[in-house]
Parts: structure tokens; sequence; C-alpha cells
């Protein structure tokens, strides 16, 4: 299983970023995935989930109406649209594999992450 991260960078308070998570190595349509993050000092926070077939989506109550997650499942690739990104956004964003094709904060492969920071 391979998960690639991409998309993170340097963004004022207010901007918007859009990350990717191309992914290999298993049916990527078979399974409900989400985003994760690692914030400097602090554990893991889940973050977004998404159902194998777009079905359904969640949110972290902290980033509710500013983030949305979505999938290709043709192209085998999550996504992280953030908007209105704040300073407490700042960490390290990973897409992980849940172990099923639901939605769940459980998750068996996490890939390399891309960091974000949100700066003046």
């Amino acid at each position: 299983v391979q998960l690639q991260a991409s998309g993170g960078g340097l963004v004022q308070p207010g901007g918007s970023l859009r990350l990717s998570c191309a992914a290999s190595g298993f049916i990527f349509s078979r399974y409900a995935m989400s985003w994760v993050r690692r914030a400097p000092g602090k554990e893991f926070e889940w973050v977004s989930g998404i159902s194998s077939s777009s079905g359904t989506t969640s949110y972290a109550d902290s980033v509710k109406g500013r983030f949305t997650i979505s999938r290709d499942n043709a192209k085998k690739t999550l996504y992280l649209q953030m908007n209105s990104l704040k300073r407490e956004d700042t960490a390290v964003y990973y897409c992980a594999k849940s172990l099923s094709g639901v939605i769940g904060r459980s998750y068996d492969e996490r890939g390399r992450g891309t960091q974000v920071t949100v700066s003046s």
C-alpha cells in the first residue's frame, strides 16, 4: 500500500489549499478514506472521512464548513479542499486507508504527509 499526500504549503490566514493523495497497492474503490493531521507537539487528529462510493462524508467539528473531502475512484485519488484556513490548521496532513468501505476513525495504513502552514 502506498499513499502519497501532496499540495501542502504556506498560506495566509483565510486562504485556501487543495490537498491530494495518490493511492496504489490496493483496490481504492473498496475502502473508505480519511484525512488525519498532526500539529507540532500534539497527537494525531482525525479531520475528515469519505465512504468508498463517496456517498457519505464526515468532518471533525474543528473543520466543518471549511473543508471538503472528495475522491476520484477512477484516478485512485483522494482530495481535501481547505478554505478559510486558520493558524490552528497548521499541521502535517496525511491520508489514511480505512478498514472497510464505511467511514470510521480507525485506519490500517497511513501514508507520507504534506506540511500545511498557516501564517501571515
